[in-house]
């Protein structure tokens, strides 16, 4: 009955997310709520000028519900399968999605009808994220399932004691900010946390945090239903909405799981994207303009050396998958 409950979340999520951009998509055009390219990316992304945002109401919207039917028929079929201890942190993992997710639908409103380009000035931005990661934590001190202990690559078991919290705040931040940078061509942030959601939905099973393992799964459906309106040509993007739910998504289901190294492996892409945006600002400044790379964040370079959309979804999708194994290999040999 549990694989039941891990199907039928997955077949609602995806099905409630691909057929709500049948509303959600003409309903954004209406508003005319459409996406403002920035002076960046390469010149060829200006033709995407207008393409409705805020679409990742689709996959929040198909997530939810689809979690919510695979729940009410496990409590009147199977009602023993939801006492796992996991059901909290289940719940923490969607307060910091939709936390997450509600900043950037912020963001992405200023943007949109406010007719403000930056969307949240920065420090507020950073101070709603701030607050959002504090509560997080918060959370999982006060349900028992924070631990300062972390199991890291080469080097095994190590307590971080008191630095574990700034640390945590620092890695929240930037994981989250991460998958939004990852959201710069269609499909790619979409695809990339499809695949590794997939590996969450194995990791959760695996170390038998089952309440998770149903939101995994229904976030892996409906990012797959998401990419019927989101890959190449797009006819909506997640915009911060989206990503940002993402993001806090990603970032929640390893610190649940009591694993926040995991996103060593889980979220390699994400930090490759990040990571690239950071050493090209820092050799910038150093070097008095010179640059590492064509374009920042790294798909864009890609870009501009020939790639294709469609390539770089599949390559990077590719990378994620190979990480992902190694981070269930990680888990497996820990």
């Amino acid at each position: 009955m549990a694989s039941y409950a891990l199907i039928l979340s997955a077949i609602s999520a995806f099905a409630i997310t691909a057929v709500s951009g049948c509303f959600v998509v003409p309903f954004l055009k209406r508003l005319h709520y459409g996406q403002t390219i920035k002076e960046i990316g390469p010149t060829w992304h200006k033709k995407k000028q207008g393409t409705p945002t805020m679409g990742g109401l689709c996959f929040i919207l198909g997530s939810t519900l689809g979690l919510g039917f695979a729940w009410f028929s496990l409590m009147f079929n199977l009602p023993e399968a939801l006492e796992s201890s996991s059901g909290a942190g289940m719940l923490l993992c969607m307060f910091t999605a939709f936390a997450f997710g509600l900043i950037g639908f912020m963001d992405d409103f200023i943007k949109v009808v406010k007719k403000r380009n930056l969307g949240l000035r920065a420090w507020q931005k950073l101070v709603m994220q701030l607050l959002v990661a504090t509560c997080f934590l918060t959370g999982l001190s006060v349900t028992g399932s924070l631990t300062t202990l972390v199991v890291l690559p080469f080097i095994g078991m190590v307590n971080l004691g008191a630095a574990y919290y700034p640390l945590s705040i620092l890695l929240i931040l930037f994981m989250v900010n991460a998958v939004n940078l990852t959201d710069g061509i269609d499909g790619l942030a979409t695809s990339v946390t499809f695949v590794v959601m997939l590996g969450y939905m194995a990791l959760t099973s695996f170390l038998g945090f089952f309440h998770l393992s149903l939101y995994a799964s229904a976030l892996a459906a409906a990012c797959a239903g998401f990419l019927l309106w989101n890959f190449y040509p797009a006819k909506t993007f997640m915009g911060d909405t989206g990503s940002m739910f993402l993001g806090g998504a990603v970032t929640a289901m390893a610190f649940c799981m009591g694993r926040p190294e995991l996103l060593l492996f889980m979220g390699f892409v994400y930090i490759c994207e990040a990571g690239s945006v950071v050493l090209q600002v820092i050799y910038f400044k150093l070097t008095h303009g010179k640059r590492i790379f064509k374009m920042t964040p790294i798909h864009h370079s890609f870009e501009l050396s020939g790639w294709s959309e469609v390539k770089i979804d599949f390559t990077f999708a590719f990378a994620a998958l190979v990480f992902v194994l190694l981070g269930v290999l990680f888990v497996y040999v820990n």
